[in-house]
């Protein structure tokens, strides 16, 4: 049995697709079908099932114990090679992190990049999912790190703060707000507006905000992604309250109408969270050390 069939017998229960695991491990599908099988008959249990009519890969009570001790498997193989690599000065492997659409597809691009040039055998693998999901895979160590909006503090997890952003308004470019540079809360009420959904942190901070300054406004719609949002806006459901960074290339292109808001409470910090007790990698180590360094670079521009 090989180390990479553990990988992959872990991915295929975490991804809960064949097609994603095959992909994230570099096989073909009936490769990642294959090694299920081998497993399955060289301890003659079963370790999977499928859940009829849905796309859900259930555990049996044998296949929580064989994930649970293939994760402590990986974990120690990733510590070997983490020291051995650190006894030649060496960074590299695999830093697994998840984040949020807003962040992970408008700020960290730039960072990950500055990252890769200066450690080239390390590899970012980055996951896209809501606030509660990463989370939630950070705790159960699906992944080592995770990057979100308005991290907040509970037991067993560590935030490092990045650097924060701030909110705008949007709207098209026909749009009565369109022609001012600068508007105050009070203005927006009444107006329709694209919101993120309810559980979303950005959501619930803009209603606690909006709340504060006694100003209601009409839901046209809800999203759960940023990308959504700015489509919606563009073909003129109503206004949106988005992290600036998120809608520079529409500004740039005459897309959408960026408005800054007065107050300053409209800020959205950013932190890359990690289990507390769990060791980083080296890779990780320098990576959430870029990530919170960028952080202090924004502050001191």
């Amino acid at each position: 049995m090989h180390v990479e069939t553990l990988q992959v017998f872990c991915d295929l229960v975490e991804l809960q697709s064949f097609s994603l695991a095959a992909e994230r491990n570099f096989v073909t599908q009936s490769a990642v079908s294959q090694q299920i099988r081998t497993l399955e008959e060289k301890f003659r249990k079963k370790l999977l099932e499928r859940v009829r009519g849905r796309r859900e890969i259930r555990l049996t009570a044998a296949g929580e114990v064989f994930y649970r001790e293939s994760k402590n498997v990986l974990d120690a193989y990733s510590q070997l090679n983490e020291q051995m690599n650190s006894l030649v000065g060496r960074v590299s492997g695999v830093v697994k992190v998840a984040t949020v659409y807003s962040v992970g597809l408008h700020e960290l691009p730039p960072i990950v990049r500055e990252f890769m040039l200066k450690f080239p055998s390390v590899k970012i693998d980055l996951e896209y999912s809501r606030t509660t999901r990463v989370v939630r895979d950070v705790l159960k160590g699906i992944v080592e790190l995770g990057v979100v909006a308005f991290p907040e503090p509970r037991r067993g997890i560590t935030v490092v703060p990045m650097a924060s952003d701030r909110l705008v308004v949007i709207c098209p470019p026909d749009h009565d707000l369109a022609k001012e540079k600068t508007i105050s809360a009070k203005q927006l009420k009444d107006q329709d507006f694209v919101l993120f959904e309810r559980d979303i942190p950005t959501r619930k901070a803009t209603d606690r905000i909006l709340r504060s300054y006694g100003v209601s406004v009409n839901k046209a719609a809800e999203f759960d992604n940023i990308e959504t949002i700015k489509r919606a806006v563009e073909v003129g459901f109503g206004l949106a309250i988005v992290p600036y960074p998120s809608v520079v290339d529409e500004e740039r292109n005459g897309q959408l109408k960026v408005v800054k808001l007065k107050e300053t409470d409209w800020e959205r910090p950013v932190g890359v969270i990690y289990r507390s007790e769990r060791e980083l990698t080296l890779a990780a180590q320098k990576f959430v050390k870029l990530l919170g360094a960028n952080a202090v670079e924004s502050v001191a521009a």
